[in-house]
């Protein structure tokens, strides 16, 4: 049985509260996930049967500067910024979220290939490949 709950519909539209310590959160937008990645990600943490949502981050790496980590999360660690969208928990770490504020996780199918994408309104540029970008 998974530990990932379906949050109410009524606590899933309310904003999340951005922390005030963050020097933009005045500012900053959530992070969300697109109905289709929503539905993945809850579908693959049901059939691991364990997990509390997904974890989103950056780091530094490629051609442009910063690529996109994406882990299924087993726990919620102090530090974490959490997120709810579409019943699904989304957590990142305060380094990350200036990089990813107002980032929509899309998960999309296009002929024989299927994946996550990241809509992230902060992207000047990305290299050729699409593995890195920078802000």
């Amino acid at each position: 049985m998974s530990t990932c709950s379906t949050v109410p519909s009524e606590v899933a539209a309310k904003p999340q509260a951005m922390p005030s310590a963050w020097q933009g959160s005045d500012h900053a937008l959530p992070v969300t996930l697109s109905e289709a990645a929503a539905k993945h990600i809850a579908a693959f943490i049901a059939k691991r049967g364990k997990g509390v949502g997904i974890r989103l981050g950056v780091r530094t790496s490629g051609c442009s500067g910063m690529a996109y980590k994406l882990e299924f999360a087993d726990s919620i660690n102090p530090e974490d910024i959490e997120f709810i969208s579409h019943g699904v928990k989304v957590l990142t770490d305060p380094k990350s979220w200036p990089y990813l504020s107002g980032t929509e996780l899309d998960y999309t199918k296009e002929g024989l290939n299927e994946g996550f994408k990241f809509n992230n309104p902060n992207v000047k540029d990305a290299c050729g490949c699409g593995e890195s970008f920078n802000v």
